[in-house]
């Protein structure tokens, strides 16, 4: 075994980049809320980026390791320490076996991501290591996980053989090196990009002015299916009925309560609430990085700008995939 699970810690699940291909049989993705900072992870450590990790939400757990392990902590911050030592994030970071990897109270950001060469030898469920809660499949037993839970890695790490001569006396250590997160997850920023919703026009005036000059918060009721929205009710130009659509991650409905529901990572595969925006697929892992009680404002951008800022973040982590392949042998 690799890793013992001493503390959970709030919500510890197994994701990597969701169930794809289901969703017709009423099955949904799951995956990570983030996904930009899980495809980094396993990058770093050498995996596949679809590769499952550890998601980690506020609250971290804490860690046995009880082989040799090369790791990559990214997303949001939850302050890692071995003895009190912290281990920096968006690095390669080696972890002598006997060591307990700790995390604590999330400092920025909401959610962590671990990911650790060889990935994790959890089985495949309808083609996925994802972790549904609500529908107990995937990852480790279809749950999060709990204390006393053991986790067997996939391989042994090749990448950055140095680091574990470098650790010397100590229990770990990290690359001098890191990737920057800000060219594709700036977690300062409070404004999230969407495009028109299919319903956009069926608001009243002031209600589709509001939607993109006033602010919402993220209400404590919200979780990995959706977040639910605070602010001035939204309101509809005449009450009608919808019959229930295919939704994706991002989707923002709104129901009677005129208050949005955006949807996320486990969200359903149909629904029938008028939806006023989509979110850019750009900005679904900053949205996934803020927390409950966090303010966000909407911004609107064509479905033409929403592809050039897809395609713009894919061109940048095809560079950082060419910059990491020259890291492999390199010292720290």
């Amino acid at each position: 075994m690799s890793l013992r699970v001493e503390r959970p810690g709030m919500l510890t699940s197994l994701q990597d980049l969701g169930r794809y291909g289901y969703q017709k049989y009423g099955v949904v993705v799951s995956g990570a809320m983030d996904s930009i900072s899980l495809r980094i992870a396993n990058l770093l450590v050498g995996n596949k980026e679809n590769e499952a990790g550890l998601e980690m939400t506020l609250m971290g757990g804490s860690f046995l390791v009880e082989e040799d392990l090369l790791i990559a902590v990214t997303g949001g911050d939850l302050a890692p320490v071995i003895e009190e030592e912290s281990i920096p994030l968006w690095r390669p970071v080696w972890i002598k076996k006997g060591s307990l990897l700790r995390f604590r109270a999330s400092r920025s950001g909401c959610r962590t991501y671990m990911a650790v060469a060889g990935g994790f030898d959890v089985q495949e469920v309808l083609g996925s290591k994802s972790t549904y809660l609500r529908g107990e499949l995937g990852g480790l037993k279809g749950r999060a996980l709990s204390a006393g839970d053991k986790l067997t890695c996939g391989g042994a790490a090749h990448r950055f053989q140095h680091l574990k001569s470098s650790a010397g006396a100590i229990s770990f250590a990290a690359t001098a090196w890191h990737v920057n997160p800000e060219p594709f997850i700036n977690l300062k920023e409070t404004v999230i990009r969407v495009i028109r919703g299919g319903e956009f026009d069926y608001f009243t005036e002031s209600s589709r002015d509001r939607f993109f000059k006033e602010d919402f918060r993220i209400t404590p009721n919200s979780d990995r299916m959706g977040y639910r929205m605070e602010g001035t009710p939204l309101e509809m130009t005449d009450s009608f009925e919808l019959l229930s659509e295919p939704v994706t991650n991002g989707t923002i409905q709104v129901p009677k309560d005129g208050n949005p529901i955006i949807l996320l990572a486990d969200r359903q595969t149909t629904g029938g609430y008028p939806k006023i925006a989509q979110v850019a697929t750009v900005d679904l892992p900053l949205l996934a990085q803020k927390k409950p009680g966090e303010i966000v404002r909407f911004k609107e951008v064509s479905l033409a700008e929403a592809e050039q800022l897809y395609l713009r973040q894919e061109l940048q982590l095809e560079k950082l995939k060419a910059g990491l392949s020259l890291k492999v042998d390199e010292t720290a």
